[in-house]
Protein backbone atom coordinates (compact mmCIF):
# COMPACT_ATOMS: atom_id res chain seq x y z
CA UNK A 1 0.00 0.00 0.00
CA UNK A 2 1.52 3.21 -1.17
CA UNK A 3 1.92 5.95 1.52
CA UNK A 4 0.46 8.23 -0.85
CA UNK A 5 -2.81 6.74 -1.17
CA UNK A 6 -2.72 7.21 3.07
CA UNK A 7 -1.73 10.94 2.87
CA UNK A 8 -4.48 11.33 0.38
CA UNK A 9 -6.64 9.61 2.69
CA UNK A 10 -5.57 11.52 5.44
CA UNK A 11 -5.75 14.90 4.09
CA UNK A 12 -9.21 14.02 2.72
CA UNK A 13 -10.40 13.77 6.20
CA UNK A 14 -8.71 16.65 7.81
CA UNK A 15 -9.83 19.20 5.09
CA UNK A 16 -13.52 17.49 4.99
CA UNK A 17 -13.00 17.74 1.20
CA UNK A 18 -12.06 15.52 -1.40
CA UNK A 19 -11.39 18.10 -3.89
CA UNK A 20 -9.16 20.31 -1.64
CA UNK A 21 -7.28 16.88 -0.70
CA UNK A 22 -6.96 16.88 -4.37
CA UNK A 23 -5.04 20.04 -5.22
CA UNK A 24 -3.15 19.07 -2.42
CA UNK A 25 -1.49 16.24 -3.50
CA UNK A 26 -1.49 17.70 -6.95
CA UNK A 27 -4.40 14.72 -8.30
CA UNK A 28 -7.51 15.30 -9.69
CA UNK A 29 -10.87 14.82 -7.51
CA UNK A 30 -12.10 11.66 -9.06
CA UNK A 31 -8.40 10.30 -8.61
CA UNK A 32 -8.71 11.38 -4.59
CA UNK A 33 -11.74 9.50 -4.73
CA UNK A 34 -10.81 6.55 -6.38
CA UNK A 35 -7.38 6.10 -3.75
CA UNK A 36 -9.97 5.87 -0.99
CA UNK A 37 -12.36 3.26 -2.87
CA UNK A 38 -9.35 1.11 -3.61
CA UNK A 39 -8.57 1.29 0.09
CA UNK A 40 -12.31 0.07 0.92
CA UNK A 41 -11.94 -2.39 -1.15
CA UNK A 42 -8.42 -3.30 0.22
CA UNK A 43 -9.92 -3.40 3.47
CA UNK A 44 -13.17 -5.01 3.10
CA UNK A 45 -14.92 -1.65 5.02
CA UNK A 46 -16.63 1.56 4.07
CA UNK A 47 -14.18 4.46 5.68
CA UNK A 48 -16.18 7.62 4.36
CA UNK A 49 -19.99 7.37 4.22
CA UNK A 50 -20.53 9.60 1.06
CA UNK A 51 -24.37 9.70 1.38
CA UNK A 52 -24.38 12.66 3.74
CA UNK A 53 -23.12 15.79 3.00
CA UNK A 54 -21.09 16.97 4.43
CA UNK A 55 -19.54 13.32 4.36
CA UNK A 56 -18.89 11.50 7.98
CA UNK A 57 -16.63 9.00 8.54
CA UNK A 58 -17.43 5.06 9.80
CA UNK A 59 -16.27 4.31 13.06
CA UNK A 60 -13.64 1.97 11.01
CA UNK A 61 -12.93 5.16 9.24
CA UNK A 62 -12.10 7.12 12.17
CA UNK A 63 -9.85 4.08 13.40
CA UNK A 64 -7.70 4.11 10.35
CA UNK A 65 -7.71 8.26 10.06
CA UNK A 66 -5.91 8.15 13.33
CA UNK A 67 -3.11 5.32 12.86
CA UNK A 68 -3.07 6.64 8.96
CA UNK A 69 -2.00 10.08 10.72
CA UNK A 70 0.91 8.71 12.71
CA UNK A 71 2.19 6.60 9.45
CA UNK A 72 2.24 9.07 7.14
CA UNK A 73 3.99 11.62 9.64
CA UNK A 74 6.89 9.35 10.68
CA UNK A 75 7.05 8.36 7.07
CA UNK A 76 7.26 12.10 5.52
CA UNK A 77 9.77 13.03 8.88
CA UNK A 78 12.14 9.92 7.80
CA UNK A 79 11.90 10.72 4.20
CA UNK A 80 12.86 14.46 4.92
CA UNK A 81 15.40 13.68 7.23
CA UNK A 82 17.04 11.35 5.15
CA UNK A 83 17.33 14.01 2.22
CA UNK A 84 18.43 16.40 4.75
CA UNK A 85 20.96 15.13 6.87
CA UNK A 86 23.66 17.55 6.16
CA UNK A 87 21.12 20.18 7.90
CA UNK A 88 21.41 21.14 11.62
CA UNK A 89 17.85 21.40 11.74
CA UNK A 90 16.12 20.28 8.74
CA UNK A 91 12.75 18.48 9.85
CA UNK A 92 9.19 19.30 10.27
CA UNK A 93 6.99 20.68 13.36
CA UNK A 94 2.89 20.71 13.51
CA UNK A 95 2.33 23.51 15.53
CA UNK A 96 -1.74 23.81 17.09
CA UNK A 97 -2.14 26.96 18.08
CA UNK A 98 -5.52 28.78 19.89
CA UNK A 99 -6.70 31.53 17.54
CA UNK A 100 -5.61 34.37 19.48
CA UNK A 101 -2.31 33.28 19.48
CA UNK A 102 -1.78 32.09 16.25
CA UNK A 103 -3.94 34.79 14.02
CA UNK A 104 -1.92 37.16 16.21
CA UNK A 105 1.95 36.02 16.86
CA UNK A 106 2.91 32.42 15.43
CA UNK A 107 2.64 33.58 11.65
CA UNK A 108 5.50 36.27 12.50
CA UNK A 109 7.27 33.68 14.63
CA UNK A 110 6.87 30.99 11.59
CA UNK A 111 9.24 33.67 9.07
CA UNK A 112 11.25 34.05 11.74
CA UNK A 113 12.12 30.85 12.24
CA UNK A 114 12.24 29.68 8.70
CA UNK A 115 14.57 32.55 8.02
CA UNK A 116 17.03 31.14 10.20
CA UNK A 117 16.30 27.61 9.12
CA UNK A 118 14.97 26.97 5.85
CA UNK A 119 15.12 23.62 5.54
CA UNK A 120 12.87 22.73 8.11
CA UNK A 121 8.77 22.80 7.88
CA UNK A 122 6.49 24.11 9.96
CA UNK A 123 2.73 23.28 9.87
CA UNK A 124 0.06 25.54 11.80
CA UNK A 125 -3.03 24.64 12.65
CA UNK A 126 -5.66 27.17 14.31
CA UNK A 127 -8.13 25.32 16.65
CA UNK A 128 -10.74 25.44 19.30
CA UNK A 129 -8.85 25.40 23.40
CA UNK A 130 -9.87 21.59 23.39
CA UNK A 131 -9.27 20.99 19.70
CA UNK A 132 -5.38 21.84 20.60
CA UNK A 133 -5.32 19.32 23.65
CA UNK A 134 -6.64 16.51 21.19
CA UNK A 135 -4.06 17.29 18.37
CA UNK A 136 -1.30 17.01 20.71
CA UNK A 137 -2.32 13.90 22.56
CA UNK A 138 -3.36 12.26 19.21
CA UNK A 139 -0.21 12.97 18.02
CA UNK A 140 -0.91 15.43 15.02
CA UNK A 141 0.39 18.36 16.10
CA UNK A 142 4.26 18.29 17.76
CA UNK A 143 3.32 21.29 19.98
CA UNK A 144 0.53 22.68 21.26
CA UNK A 145 -0.25 26.81 22.11
CA UNK A 146 -2.75 27.59 24.46
CA UNK A 147 -4.01 29.85 27.57
CA UNK A 148 -4.30 29.11 30.91
CA UNK A 149 -2.55 25.51 30.34
CA UNK A 150 -3.54 22.35 32.17
CA UNK A 151 -0.66 19.15 32.45
CA UNK A 152 -2.31 15.90 31.94
CA UNK A 153 -1.08 12.33 32.16
CA UNK A 154 0.08 12.08 28.66
CA UNK A 155 0.40 16.46 28.38
CA UNK A 156 3.29 18.15 29.72
CA UNK A 157 3.18 21.79 29.74
CA UNK A 158 5.79 24.53 29.46
CA UNK A 159 5.58 27.74 30.23
CA UNK A 160 5.84 30.41 27.74
CA UNK A 161 4.36 33.71 28.25
CA UNK A 162 1.53 35.91 30.68
CA UNK A 163 -0.27 38.53 28.82
CA UNK A 164 -1.74 41.27 31.03
CA UNK A 165 -5.27 42.09 30.01
CA UNK A 166 -6.05 45.88 29.52
CA UNK A 167 -9.60 47.36 28.67
CA UNK A 168 -10.06 47.90 24.66
CA UNK A 169 -12.74 50.17 23.59
CA UNK A 170 -14.13 52.48 20.39
CA UNK A 171 -12.69 55.80 19.99
CA UNK A 172 -15.84 56.98 20.56
CA UNK A 173 -16.58 54.96 23.60
CA UNK A 174 -17.29 57.39 27.05
CA UNK A 175 -14.17 55.55 28.91
CA UNK A 176 -11.60 56.56 26.16
CA UNK A 177 -10.65 59.61 27.15
CA UNK A 178 -8.99 57.44 30.53
CA UNK A 179 -5.64 57.37 31.17
CA UNK A 180 -6.15 53.94 33.21
CA UNK A 181 -9.23 52.28 34.06
CA UNK A 182 -10.36 51.59 37.54
CA UNK A 183 -12.69 48.58 38.59
CA UNK A 184 -15.90 50.66 39.79
CA UNK A 185 -15.79 51.98 36.20
CA UNK A 186 -16.44 48.63 34.00
CA UNK A 187 -19.73 48.66 35.91
CA UNK A 188 -21.16 51.96 34.39
CA UNK A 189 -21.28 50.25 31.05
CA UNK A 190 -22.02 47.22 28.71
CA UNK A 191 -19.29 44.49 28.56
CA UNK A 192 -18.16 42.27 25.59
CA UNK A 193 -17.37 39.14 27.57
CA UNK A 194 -15.97 36.07 26.72
CA UNK A 195 -18.48 33.14 26.36
CA UNK A 196 -19.17 31.35 29.61
CA UNK A 197 -17.36 28.31 31.09
CA UNK A 198 -14.08 29.54 29.17
CA UNK A 199 -10.66 29.43 30.89
CA UNK A 200 -10.49 33.42 30.82
CA UNK A 201 -13.69 34.45 31.38
CA UNK A 202 -13.92 32.17 34.83
CA UNK A 203 -10.57 34.40 35.83
CA UNK A 204 -12.28 37.46 34.96
CA UNK A 205 -15.25 37.02 36.84
CA UNK A 206 -13.22 35.47 39.77
CA UNK A 207 -11.30 39.24 40.10
CA UNK A 208 -14.07 41.35 39.14
CA UNK A 209 -16.48 39.55 41.75
CA UNK A 210 -13.52 40.18 44.26
CA UNK A 211 -13.31 43.96 43.21
CA UNK A 212 -17.26 44.17 44.17
CA UNK A 213 -18.27 44.97 40.31
CA UNK A 214 -21.53 43.28 39.19
CA UNK A 215 -21.14 43.82 35.15
CA UNK A 216 -23.47 44.38 32.15
CA UNK A 217 -22.51 41.82 29.87
CA UNK A 218 -24.24 42.69 26.64
CA UNK A 219 -23.86 39.67 24.59
CA UNK A 220 -21.07 36.75 24.86
CA UNK A 221 -18.33 35.38 22.31
CA UNK A 222 -16.09 32.45 22.14
CA UNK A 223 -13.30 34.08 20.50
CA UNK A 224 -11.16 37.08 20.86
CA UNK A 225 -11.62 38.23 16.97
CA UNK A 226 -15.59 38.76 17.68
CA UNK A 227 -15.29 40.50 20.64
CA UNK A 228 -12.53 42.95 18.90
CA UNK A 229 -15.10 43.68 16.20
CA UNK A 230 -18.22 43.54 18.57
CA UNK A 231 -16.15 46.37 20.35
CA UNK A 232 -15.18 48.09 17.18
CA UNK A 233 -18.85 48.53 15.70
CA UNK A 234 -20.89 48.83 19.72
CA UNK A 235 -20.98 50.50 22.49
CA UNK A 236 -19.43 48.34 24.73
CA UNK A 237 -16.17 47.62 26.38
CA UNK A 238 -13.78 44.35 26.02
CA UNK A 239 -11.02 43.15 29.11
CA UNK A 240 -8.57 41.40 26.18
CA UNK A 241 -4.81 40.47 26.08
CA UNK A 242 -2.87 43.30 25.54
CA UNK A 243 -0.73 41.52 22.35
CA UNK A 244 -4.36 40.85 20.70
CA UNK A 245 -4.83 44.39 20.04
CA UNK A 246 -1.58 45.62 18.30
CA UNK A 247 -3.17 45.83 14.69
CA UNK A 248 -6.39 47.59 16.17
CA UNK A 249 -4.58 50.22 17.79
CA UNK A 250 -1.99 50.61 15.49
CA UNK A 251 -5.20 51.24 12.78
CA UNK A 252 -6.84 53.78 15.18
CA UNK A 253 -9.52 51.14 15.51
CA UNK A 254 -9.65 50.56 19.17
CA UNK A 255 -8.05 51.77 21.71
CA UNK A 256 -6.21 50.29 24.84
CA UNK A 257 -6.32 51.18 28.50
CA UNK A 258 -4.55 49.34 31.63
CA UNK A 259 -6.63 48.59 34.61
CA UNK A 260 -6.08 50.43 37.50
CA UNK A 261 -6.02 48.76 41.38
CA UNK A 262 -5.90 45.56 40.08
CA UNK A 263 -4.41 42.89 37.94
CA UNK A 264 -5.81 40.55 35.45
CA UNK A 265 -3.21 38.11 32.99
CA UNK A 266 -3.53 35.43 30.41
CA UNK A 267 -0.70 32.80 30.85
CA UNK A 268 0.13 30.75 28.07
CA UNK A 269 1.95 27.57 28.05
CA UNK A 270 3.02 24.90 25.09
CA UNK A 271 1.64 21.63 25.07
CA UNK A 272 3.79 18.80 24.11
CA UNK A 273 3.73 15.01 24.64
CA UNK A 274 5.27 13.15 28.01
CA UNK A 275 6.31 9.75 26.55
CA UNK A 276 8.20 11.47 23.23
CA UNK A 277 11.20 13.46 24.02
CA UNK A 278 11.07 16.91 21.86
CA UNK A 279 12.80 16.83 18.05
CA UNK A 280 15.79 19.81 17.63
CA UNK A 281 13.39 21.49 15.66
CA UNK A 282 10.37 21.51 18.76
CA UNK A 283 13.32 22.81 20.95
CA UNK A 284 14.74 25.31 18.86
CA UNK A 285 11.52 26.77 17.86
CA UNK A 286 10.49 26.76 21.85
CA UNK A 287 13.55 28.91 22.10
CA UNK A 288 12.16 31.33 19.55
CA UNK A 289 9.37 31.57 21.56
CA UNK A 290 11.09 32.40 24.67
CA UNK A 291 12.96 35.02 22.68
CA UNK A 292 9.57 36.62 22.52
CA UNK A 293 8.38 36.04 26.04
CA UNK A 294 8.46 39.61 27.18
CA UNK A 295 6.83 40.86 24.13
CA UNK A 296 3.55 43.53 24.25
CA UNK A 297 3.28 44.57 21.01
CA UNK A 298 3.53 42.93 17.65
CA UNK A 299 5.89 40.54 17.17
CA UNK A 300 7.19 41.88 14.17
CA UNK A 301 9.35 44.36 16.10
CA UNK A 302 11.43 41.72 16.88
CA UNK A 303 12.91 39.55 20.18
CA UNK A 304 12.77 40.73 23.56
CA UNK A 305 16.46 42.04 24.51
CA UNK A 306 17.86 41.52 27.84
CA UNK A 307 21.17 40.07 29.28
CA UNK A 308 21.46 36.29 30.23
CA UNK A 309 19.18 36.41 33.57
CA UNK A 310 16.31 37.96 31.45
CA UNK A 311 13.63 36.23 30.49
CA UNK A 312 14.56 35.32 26.64
CA UNK A 313 17.69 33.67 28.31
CA UNK A 314 15.57 31.02 30.96
CA UNK A 315 15.22 27.52 30.07
CA UNK A 316 12.03 26.22 31.55
CA UNK A 317 11.80 22.69 32.61
CA UNK A 318 8.33 20.58 32.20
CA UNK A 319 7.21 19.12 35.31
Amino acid sequence: MQIRSLKVYCDIVQLRSFSKAAEENGVSQSSASQLVHQLEERLGVQLIDRSKRPFTLTPEGSKYYEGCTKLVRRYDDLEHEVRSLHEDVASRLSIASIYSVGLAHMSQFQREFLAKHPKARIRLDYLHPDDVYDAVESEQSDLGIVSFPERSRRLGVIPWRDESLVLAVAPTHPLAGLSSAPAEALAEHDMIAFQRGLKIRDAIDRELSRQRVETRVACEFDNIETIKLAVTIGDGYALLPEPTLARETAAGTLIKIPLAGFELSRPLGILHRRDEALSDTAERFIELLHSHAADVDDPSSGPATGGASGPASKRVVTA
